[in-house]
């Protein structure tokens, strides 16, 4: 029988490990044990909250997947922040301390395990990041920029195992919780300016706002449709996210039910390539404020005028 073919798709890949869990365990294993669950605890709830799936644990790490890379780093920002409190009653030879990579990318699916360069790049931050801090890679970095109130440190060109290509790596440093941070210091933000990143060809930032929608596309937050906006008020998706954000803002609230939004998908996918204008002037009679209103009515008027 032939195989089914991989599902792929684009999603912001968050790893985590325990820094020096060997040791740990070698000392003290069912205190370390113990410690590991009440820590995965955290973890696994705040993935949840922020609607990552968990797509592996092995020992002492996590690989967990976002729709949105917003969703990603406020989740490991927050890890961070409560695993530091959990630690605070544990002497320091029982502190556990989590390394956290974060990056976005195209991964392959297999029976809900996620493979790929995209995962591999996310391992290998978590393995740059310092005990209780997070690394980021450039796409990461791109999407938020300037739209969260943590900070990046320029850590260059990063060669690594088993990845061709050198990866620019920065480090996440978020803002303490009384604000005083929300300015990183001169030495350490943005240091672009001092070592200015090449300019993207067209065809690359064409690249990055592909990516940077197929990561919120499903997303639940107005944040991320405002951002995309905001990034690119021009962009080849602004009438959708535009559309989602008025979701949002009507009388019902929040997104559709998933079930109505498939619906509305299978007519649309059934009449986009139509060359019959009445098979667009249907969706658009019985979706008058649809998903795809924008693009039924461009396409309409592009056969109109063919006509």
């Amino acid at each position: 029988m032939e195989a089914p073919p991989l599902e792929r798709k684009l999603i912001a890949i968050l790893a985590a490990d325990i820094e020096g869990y060997s040791r740990l365990m070698g000392t003290d294993e069912e205190g370390t044990l113990a410690t590991l669950s009440a820590h995965r605890a955290i973890t696994d709830a705040l993935i949840s909250q922020h609607a990552g799936r968990i797509c592996g644990t092995a020992g002492d790490s996590i690989l967990a997947e976002f729709a949105s890379v917003f969703a990603a780093v406020d989740c490991a920002v927050e890890i961070q922040r409560d695993l530091e409190q959990a630690n605070l009653a544990l002497t320091d030879d029982k502190q556990m301390h989590f390394r956290i990579g974060i990056n976005v990318g195209d991964v392959m699916v297999k029976d809900g395990d996620i493979f790929g360069d995209g995962v591999n790049i996310a391992a290998r931050l978590e393995g740059l990041a310092e005990p209780g801090g997070i690394c980021i890679s450039r796409g990461v970095r791109d999407h938020i920029r300037h739209k969260v109130p943590y900070g990046f440190e320029d850590l260059g060109e990063q060669t690594v195992k088993n990845i061709a290509q050198p990866i620019r790596v920065f480090r996440l440093l978020p803002a303490a919780p009384d604000g005083s941070n929300a300015e990183p210091p001169p030495a350490t933000i943005e240091l672009a300016a001092e070592q200015p990143l090449p300019e993207p060809t067209p065809a690359e930032q064409q690249s990055v706002e592909i990516v940077f929608w197929e990561s919120i596309k499903e997303s639940v937050r107005p944040a991320d449709y405002e951002a995309y906006i905001e990034q690119y008020p021009e962009g080849a998706f602004a009438a959708l996210a535009h559309t989602r954000l008025e979701e949002f803002a009507s009388d019902q609230g929040g997104m559709r039910d998933p079930q109505d939004r498939e619906v509305e998908l299978s007519f649309w996918e059934s009449v986009r390539k139509s060359d019959n204008p009445a098979s667009l002037a249907a969706y658009l009679e019985k979706y008058p404020a649809g998903e795809f209103k924008a693009l039924a009515e461009i396409r309409l008027d592009e056969l109109r005028a063919g006509s």
